[in-house]
């Protein structure tokens, strides 16, 4: 079992910048794929970004590709994601999750461990 924590959100002007962080406990962390997900209010939780267990592969949502990076840190059990040029509609709830598949997955189905969640508000 691993227990997530997410930090960094917050209130930030349309074209800001965010960096997340979500610190894991517990398990191993590098035996999971890391990914981010995001729900706004009235929505489904989206998929954001993957990282797979070394940090070598990535993967994005096509919404955020290009102004998000995800990237991780093995010997701080940390995932991070930078969040550059935000847009208001990038506005939800930010969770980190933990995947046992070596590349991770897009699906909210498919990941094991789920943090709290932190608030990211972007105004226009």
């Amino acid at each position: 079992q691993v227990q997530l924590v997410e930090s960094g959100g917050g209130l930030v002007q349309a074209g800001g910048s965010l960096r997340l962080s979500c610190a894991a406990s517990g398990r191993t962390f590098s035996i999971y794929a890391m990914g981010w997900f995001r729900q706004a209010p009235g929505k489904e939780r989206e998929f954001v970004a993957v990282v797979s267990r070394s940090g070598g592969n990535t993967y994005y949502a096509d919404s955020v590709k290009g102004r998000f990076t995800i990237s991780r840190d093995n010997a701080e059990n940390t995932v991070y994601l930078q969040m550059n040029s935000l847009k208001p509609e990038d506005t939800a709830v930010y969770y980190c999750a933990a995947d046992l598949h070596n590349l991770g997955s897009t699906k909210v189905g498919e990941y094991a461990y789920w943090g709290q969640g932190t608030q990211v508000t972007v105004s226009s």
